[in-house]
């Protein structure tokens, strides 16, 4: 059975509509820009003191940038700093300690920097961040479990979208170096890092 051609101006109609929504479609699938909020983040770790229990700290200082699409759950790019010196334990002496050459050593190394890799998305919010982390200048790869808590515009103030984030990994400070009080358990060599923030979509 012979075909009639379509009307040119029906051709054109049909592939304005086809090009309207693939770019719809792609402008959907773009990776976002999203930033960490510095008002918004946590960083806290614990580690085993004498055997006797443990001590928790936080890092008052870090920044973060991602691009990160929503829709396919996949993350292009990360990048999270943490200033070392901003370690605070409220022990003036021991955070001192913390920033010197059996630790930290902050004056060699200021920045802890963490770059992701890759994002495997799980079930019910969950996935894995992997990803290098440079400590006293020693790069190892890390593994953070994740969760997205909250994806949503926020209720007040900047009123941007806004994703609610929490991640956990547990490192083994002996890896990159860090071997100050290992002997007989003086210090443990298992640091639970744990992160909360919210992070900002970039327009």
């Amino acid at each position: 059975m012979n075909t009639l051609p379509l009307p040119r101006v029906r051709q054109t109609l049909l592939l304005g509509a086809l090009l309207a929504s693939l770019g719809a479609i792609s402008a959907q699938a773009a990776p976002a820009s999203y930033r960490i909020d510095p008002e918004h983040l946590s960083i806290a770790f614990q580690v085993r003191h004498v055997g006797y229990a443990d001590v928790i700290g936080l890092f008052l200082k870090a920044e973060g940038e991602f691009l990160y699409d929503e829709h396919t759950r996949e993350l292009s790019t990360g990048r999270f700093v943490v200033e070392a010196d901003s370690v605070f334990t409220n022990h003036d002496r021991r955070d001192r300690h913390l920033r010197d050459r059996d630790f930290l050593q902050t004056s060699r190394h200021p920045r802890i920097v963490f770059e992701a890799t890759r994002y495997l998305p799980g079930d019910n919010g969950k996935g894995r961040l992997e990803g290098n982390l440079t400590l006293l200048g020693q790069t190892h790869p890390v593994v953070l479990e994740t969760t997205l808590n909250k994806s949503a515009a926020y209720p007040f103030g900047h009123r941007k979208p806004t994703l609610g984030i929490s991640a956990r990994t547990t490192l083994l400070r002996s890896q990159w170096g860090m071997n100050y009080a290992l002997k007989d358990d003086m210090v443990g060599d298992a640091v639970e890092m744990r992160f909360e923030f919210e992070a900002i979509r970039q327009d």
